[in-house]
């Protein structure tokens, strides 16, 4: 099974930042902060006011029948036109593929709350019989992977894995399982989400998860910082290409970077906060270094999970410290990224893995921002406030969901 090795060929993304791959990217790199005041609802009644919203988006010219965008939620809009943005960039011809062996796995951590919350408001409304005939299938959080392989007729493996913020993670890594196993030659994977509506600003702000610095919400998500007050909530979708490499090759393909391991593991401590040794992320680290055949001291740069929480982020340091090491407190570059998009929840892992790819490409270590105070707790090299020309030949990526779901992607230059 290890004989077949995969590589990443395609790279789609909308974020907070830009609604492509480049502008996004430039924005990371120039360390700018996507998170404002929210305007997609009145955010007034909330505590947070404040997220990463995608701005000025529009699903139709991502779908072959505008129809269809109309008949999707937000996230799957998102979804679907991050999937076709890395699919563009892979240079395969949908028609020339073998259908059959193409698959499509785009998760979702929470899935169509947007179409649940409206249609839910007719009932209380007292007009059941207005609900939409479209609720039950725009709102399960496994339509995105559905309806992007009914735009291609891609029959290969599709499914959609629901583990909340670490949803991306275990897609793509799920999505290389399959690959090496044989069942497919290409996959589509990653995640797409879009919760930023009353009841997720309601819920994770009653569970006092959010930041409220609502007067400066480009300095609100500050992760490793003292002064941290809670993560941002974001929205978007990242998606990738992955491929066995012999059928990358014999097309010509550009190819990213080789995806060489994958961690999984569970914490089993608690609903919402992660072990407090960080045990269960070390052994996700750990597994994902093993398959890969690598060293700690053979990975420059880690994209952290890095959500801005106060238990997290220290619970995240020490997880890598147990992971690398001396290497970790010496040559081993961290950042996060979520201090300029927000946390994308479901969608995060897949963002957080181009931005892995292009420090890969560009030699360049995008910045932790807003890092003015540093926690004594957290002293790892995180890369502050400004980007950082670097070697970068390897890099992983960690998320971390409710429910002690761990998943790490590890990531180096294809040769």
């Amino acid at each position: 099974m290890n004989e077949r090795r995969v590589v990443i060929t395609g790279i789609g993304c909308v974020s907070p930042l830009g609604n492509d791959l480049d502008s996004t990217w430039e924005a990371m790199k120039a360390g700018k902060s996507g998170i404002g005041r929210v305007t997609h609802i009145d955010p007034s009644p909330y505590p947070c006011q404040i997220a990463g919203e995608v701005k000025d988006f529009d699903s139709e010219p991502y779908f072959k029948n505008p129809k269809d965008s109309r008949r999707a939620d937000r996230y799957v809009q998102l979804g679907v036109a991050a999937g076709r943005m890395a699919l563009g960039d892979s240079g395969i011809d949908p028609e020339a593929v073998d259908k059959f062996r193409t698959g499509v796995m785009i998760g979702s951590g929470i899935g169509g709350l947007g179409t649940l919350e409206n249609e839910h408001t007719k009932i209380v409304n007292g007009k059941p019989g207005r609900v939409s005939p479209f609720l039950i299938p725009m709102m399960i959080a496994n339509i995105s992977s559905g309806i992007f392989s009914m735009e291609y007729g891609f029959g290969g493996p599709n499914m959609a894995i629901v583990t909340a913020c670490a949803t991306s993670n275990h897609s793509i890594g799920e999505a290389w399982r399959i690959i090496k196993f044989g069942d497919a030659d290409v996959m589509i994977a990653g995640g797409a989400e879009a919760s930023i509506l009353p009841c997720g600003l309601a819920g994770f702000s009653n569970m006092k998860a959010l930041s409220t610095r609502n007067d400066e919400p480009e300095r609100a998500s500050r992760p490793f910082d003292v002064d941290r007050d809670g993560f941002v909530m974001g929205e978007g979708a990242g998606v990738v290409v992955i491929e066995e490499l012999e059928h990358a090759r014999r097309r010509g393909a550009r190819i990213y970077a080789e995806l060489v391991g994958y961690g999984i593991s569970g914490d089993a401590h608690h609903m919402t906060s992660p072990h407090p040794e960080g045990e269960g992320a070390s052994r996700c680290m750990d597994m994902a270094l093993h398959h890969a055949g690598m060293n700690p001291e053979d990975v420059d740069y880690v994209n952290a999970h890095g959500t801005s929480t106060g238990l997290g982020d220290v619970c995240e340091t020490k997880a890598i410290k147990r992971s690398f090491g001396a290497h970790a407190a010496k040559g081993l570059v961290v950042s996060s990224t979520k201090s300029m998009t927000g946390h994308l929840l479901g969608a995060a892992g897949g963002v957080e893995l181009a931005a892995c790819l292009m420090a890969i490409r560009d030699q360049v270590i995008p910045p932790t921002i807003n890092l003015e105070n540093p926690d004594p707790e957290c002293d790892l090299d995180y890369t502050a406030n400004t980007a950082r020309e670097a070697k970068v030949d390897s890099a992983l990526s960690n998320s971390f969901g409710f429910g002690g779901h761990n998943a790490s992607l590890l990531v180096k230059r294809f040769a």
